[in-house]
């Protein structure tokens, strides 16, 4: 039987585009070798700067997801046999690591709990250790979607800054950038790996890439090998605001619109937003539900998206799929090792307490509907008490 009205998506990404994106979207197709195209696409690679928060790196786009963004990031700046440190913790920083290993790199992995995130000591002992430099490339994303654990980058670049290590720093930003601050420059982040479906608010379709001119140097020796994803391809027709092949013009000028809006509301307040709403959406799962997160400790919690572990002998599974047929909610589900264990809620992009709050009230009663004992009502009681007695910053 249909369900009346909108689905409410809670999932960390696709995420819930803005009207005003949607219609930016719906134009008629265009020559994309026009003299006139050149001024959508300049600006905007320009105002994408601004979102990575860099003034002297590049940004690169592509018809793909995050996970192309991954391989073009390896491919363009790696020779097959160099030596890549990661570490694994959740999905997909385990996803980065395959890959790695799937397109012919030395890939050393530190495990460490899922629920944590980048074990900085280790990967300082690490680089310390490997006098000769043989580690061409450091990986970390700054987010783990399937965990809800978030990494502090600038940690990464300490250790590393501290082992005197020359290697290129490579972070996953997917369910981080526009919604959890991230200072490429600053960090000295070499790639930054991003998608569109997340913080910006538009269609997953969009791969995009932020690049240190150290990675650009790094490019001149790398001899993987690579076609659509050649970033030199990419860089040579960009300069004069074209592609080298067809882009998708509707995710270009939605993309525009997205950059407004996300300027309209400020970086900073959107970084103050997502953390206000995440912390009311933690206050309905310890104090209202009496449950636990996947993520171990406060310094890992995520502000994009809340990893719920349900009680012992519970299928998060059940909940997730009662979610979607009787409330018309889509939750996110938990992965791997996870599976089963854990169902996410995803408190990124376009979202307000209100619209939360929906998400809240529909997991809580999936959860009794599946014998769970948590009290009716507590956890939107719960993130109603936090919101109200707290204020967003704004600036």
């Amino acid at each position: 039987m249909r369900i009346a009205g909108r689905n409410h998506l809670y999932v960390p990404g696709p995420t819930n585009t803005p009207d005003r994106i949607l219609r930016a979207m719906v134009v008629a197709q265009e020559d994309h070798r026009s003299p006139r195209f050149p001024e959508l696409t300049l600006s905007v690679l320009a105002d994408l700067k601004k979102v990575f928060k860099t003034t002297e790196g590049t940004i690169v786009t592509f018809p793909a997801s995050g996970t192309g963004m991954w391989e073009a990031a390896l491919t363009n700046t790696l020779s097959p046999g160099d030596k890549v440190l990661c570490s694994r913790f959740g999905q997909f920083s385990h996803l980065w690591a395959d890959m790695a290993q799937r397109l012919g790199f030395e890939v050393q992995v530190i495990d460490t709990d899922w629920g944590t995130g980048v074990p900085y000591d280790k990967y300082e002992e690490v680089l310390r250790a490997d006098k000769e430099h043989k580690i061409k490339a450091v990986l970390a994303c700054q987010n783990e979607t399937a965990t809800g654990v978030t990494s502090d980058i600038g940690k990464v670049r300490k250790a590393m800054d501290n082992a005197g290590h020359p290697a290129l720093l490579m972070v996953d930003t997917v369910s981080s950038l526009v919604s959890i601050d991230f200072r490429m420059e600053e960090w000295g982040v070499d790639c930054a790996v991003s998608g569109s479906q997340k913080g910006f608010m538009l269609p997953a379709g969009m791969g995009i890439l932020g690049m240190s001119s150290k990675a650009i140097k790094a490019m001149e020796g790398a001899t993987s090998r690579r076609c659509y994803f050649d970033i030199g391809d990419m860089l040579r027709n960009n300069a004069t605001g074209y592609f080298p092949y067809t882009p998708s013009i509707p995710m270009l000028y939605g993309m525009r619109e997205a950059l407004d809006t996300i300027f309209e509301e400020g970086l900073e307040n959107i970084f103050a937003r997502h953390e206000y709403l995440a912390n009311g959406v933690r206050a309905a799962i310890h104090e209202g539900w009496k449950l636990n997160l996947c993520a171990k400790a406060p310094e890992w919690y995520s502000n994009t998206v809340s990893a719920i572990l349900v009680p012992e002998g519970f299928d998060a599974a059940k909940v997730i799929s009662n979610a979607y047929a009787r409330y018309n909610l889509s939750l996110g589900a938990g992965l791997s090792k996870v599976a089963g264990k854990v169902f996410r809620i995803g408190h990124v992009g376009d979202l307000n307490l209100l619209s939360l709050m929906s998400a809240i009230a529909g997991a809580e009663m999936s959860m009794l509907d599946n014998g769970i004992n948590v009290t009716p009502g507590s956890g939107v009681a719960a993130a109603s008490t936090w919101w109200r007695t707290h204020t967003q910053q704004v600036k």
